[in-house]
């Protein structure tokens, strides 16, 4: 192998991995002033010149010429007789410099250099790797799925770095085949046996921020703040964003003329439904607001962090939300836990649930109202199904209580 073929070859090498002349050439110059010293014990009275754009290398070691049979130190000094070989007319005391071929290394050093460079570099360009994306952490990132494993995916980004979108960071109905771009945010960077692991997200609310910011140009401009968000990826988000600018409407400009600037966030998210709704430092209002598009009669706060919400018997299931997810979300935005109250009409036929903490206990009592059901035939009509994905309890359990409050109305037609 000689000098202008290693040179080139980590000259390719330079321009796969993006990194800059000036450095590459501080990192060949390091490994062969390594070897070098190895060799000899120093280095000091070496030149190397490296021009890696064409392949060039030189190495002079630089030596003082001394009386023949004085020398003492073979990498320091030359006798006169091995000098004038070289040119005729140098006397003692003078320095010479002499180029240093890679045959004069060995086979073995050379492996060893060749070795020695390629660890230096890849460790340089995972340094460059970990530092660029921790600088990017909750910003997007667009790249091209590569693999598709049953745990995670890889994606490459434009200069071929690895990024890893995991299962659980995908949003449900997310469909992906190798070729196709994806979008993501840098979740975190994690070292895994000195390599860094960039992992991406598509279900974290700072991915939904971004794309907000990218399609709503008064969000990126700083006229519109982006104050909370809550979400269920692939099912609800809940988005709280507040206007400096009276003039503003921050909801419409967020949506858009029939829903224009939102569309494309929605499409992005696999059709998640967004809420955008209007901030405010009133919980009273802003637990009302979150409800939407349930219409609340009245909100009581409490001292222990929860709040109760009443509601026209028609708009409870649209407050709970398909699964509950609109109640958890409003919620979470608010930051109250939210029991639910009907309010107005009542069936007179109906029963309270409290009247039958003889055979349902009362925590199971406690269970269904928080997501509504606070007499027997609310229980009845929310049905088996929706019970069992509502609330934490078992099914055993949901076909007794049903149990129970059926017989009660047979009983009555009896």
């Amino acid at each position: 192998m000689d000098s202008i073929n290693l040179v080139e070859s980590f000259s390719d090498f330079k321009e796969l991995k993006n990194i800059d002349r000036v450095t590459m050439m501080g990192v060949l110059e390091d490994v062969f002033r390594a070897m070098i010293r190895k060799k000899n014990g120093t280095d000091d009275n070496v030149d190397i010149i490296i021009n890696v754009d064409k392949g060039d290398l030189e190495i002079w070691i630089n030596k003082e010429i001394v009386e023949d049979g004085a020398v003492e130190d073979d990498a320091l000094e030359i006798q006169l007789s091995d000098a004038l070989k070289i040119e005729d007319d140098f006397e003692v005391g003078e320095e010479i410099a002499i180029e240093l071929k890679m045959e004069d290394f060995g086979r073995r050093n050379i492996l060893a250099l060749r070795q020695n460079l390629i660890n230096k570099i890849l460790e340089l360009e995972k340094d460059n790797v970990y530092k660029k994306y921790k600088d990017r952490i909750g910003e997007i990132v667009t790249g091209e799925v590569y693999q598709i494993w049953k745990r995670e995916m890889l994606i490459l980004d434009e200069e071929g770095n690895e990024l890893i979108l995991p299962k659980n960071e995908q949003i449900p109905g997310d469909y992906f085949k190798k070729g196709d771009t994806i979008r993501s945010v840098v979740a975190r960077v994690d070292m895994r046996n000195t390599t860094p692991v960039i992992i991406l997200s598509r279900t974290s609310p700072e991915f939904l921020e971004r794309l907000f910011e990218l399609e709503i140009p008064e969000i990126f401009d700083g006229l519109i703040t982006i104050k909370k968000i809550v979400r269920i990826p692939g099912d609800r988000a809940k988005v709280a964003v507040e206007s400096y600018d009276d003039r503003v409407d921050p909801v419409g400009a967020c949506v858009g003329m029939k829903g224009a600037r939102i569309h494309g966030i929605v499409r992005e998210l696999r059709n998640e439904n967004i809420d955008v709704i209007n901030w405010t430092d009133n919980p009273s209002l802003l637990i009302q607001r979150a409800l939407s598009p349930a219409r609340v009669t009245s909100v009581e706060l409490l001292d222990n962090g929860r709040a109760n919400v009443f509601l026209d018997p028609d708009e409870v299931s649209k407050a709970i939300g398909r699964g509950g997810h609109n109640i958890k979300l409003a919620g979470r935005l608010s930051g109250y836990e939210l029991d639910v109250y009907r309010e107005g009409a009542e069936d007179i036929d109906d029963v309270d649930l409290d009247e039958f903490s003889d055979e349902i206990e009362d925590w199971i009592i406690e269970e269904l109202k928080a997501i509504g059901c606070d007499t027997a035939k609310s229980v009845i009509e929310v049905g088996f199904d929706d019970l069992v994905k509502r609330t934490d309890l078992e099914e055993e359990t949901i076909e007794d209580v049903l149990g129970i409050l059926k017989a009660e109305f047979e009983e009555e037609t009896e």
